[in-house]
């Protein structure tokens, strides 16, 4: 073979390689992060998650499976029936949301090589261990037999002050007794199915309300904010699966003062030093 058409072989079989050996690295540097939630899960992953990962340099894909008030209970039925009542949430490398109604969870599993699944408990019943004990177990069981992941509890937060759901009633109105039950009962169900890492949103938010921002992080007394609130959630979920510091980071959405976002990195970074711990951000 002559040297020019040496090259240009070398040249062909270069133009079929290199945009592989791309799509491959770009795979293997992926984050992939599953959710079996609900509207708790769509305010911690859905709307900022992705921005602070990519200011990073972080490539992430995020699933969240979302019934609105979706129990450990009701996933665990719907693994065994197979039910298809989830609307699939995915945002994907490019940062597109994309909605698809009618997914079971089989069928999310199997959507994506998920390098993290996470589970969490229905709002009202998330600090009752009980509710954990009697679901948790057998759908820990059913994901681990269909994904390669490592698994993690999504720490919820407590209510505001002020709210009416009456949920709140399980934990006499009171949100420090409502927060102390849910790190109680989630360091209890991680101890129970062996899982050593918990996103301690719960503790972010708690972090937050002392400081200027106070007990402000709520649209309706307990979902969070559609700014402060979500991106609290957000900045832990980043730090604790990443291992990232935040103060670096140069997102920040529409909306949020510089103030509020230094509040947010250094209450999320605090909770993932220690998920069952206050520390006052004054």
């Amino acid at each position: 073979m002559s040297k020019k058409l040496f090259r240009r072989a070398a040249a062909m079989i270069a133009a079929i390689l290199i945009p592989f050996l791309s799509a491959s690295a770009a795979q293997k540097d992926t984050l992939r992060i599953l959710a079996i939630g609900n509207s708790f899960s769509d305010d911690a992953v859905e709307w900022y998650l992705h921005d602070i990962a990519a200011a990073d340099g972080v490539v992430m894909i995020i699933g969240n499976m979302y019934i609105p008030g979706c129990s450990l209970e009701r996933h665990l039925d719907n693994s065994r029936t197979g039910s298809t009542d989830y609307s699939y949430r995915k945002i994907g490398a490019d940062g597109v949301r994309r909605v698809t109604p009618g997914y079971c969870l089989e069928e999310a599993l199997a959507d994506e090589k998920w390098d993290y699944v996470t589970m969490q408990q229905s709002s009202p019943i998330s600090g009752v261990f009980s509710t954990w004990e009697a679901s948790l177990p057998q759908l820990y069981d059913y994901l681990r037999a269909r994904v390669d992941a490592r698994f993690a509890i999504h720490q919820t937060w407590a209510y505001e002050q002020t709210s009416t759901h009456k949920g709140f009633m399980n934990y006499d109105n009171d949100q420090m007794k409502m927060y102390n039950a849910i790190v109680d009962a989630v360091d209890k169900a991680a101890d129970l199915i062996g899982v050593d890492i918990i996103i301690p949103v719960g503790t972010a938010v708690q972090n937050a309300r002392t400081s200027f921002i106070g007990d402000h992080l709520t649209r309706d007394g307990y979902h969070l904010s559609p700014t402060i609130g979500r991106f609290i959630a957000s900045c832990t979920w980043y730090c604790r699966l990443t291992g990232r510091k935040l103060r670096r980071n140069s997102y920040r959405p529409e909306g949020i003062e510089p103030e509020m976002v230094d509040v947010a990195h250094r209450a999320a970074e605090a909770a993932v030093r220690r998920p069952g711990k206050v520390k006052s951000m004054n």
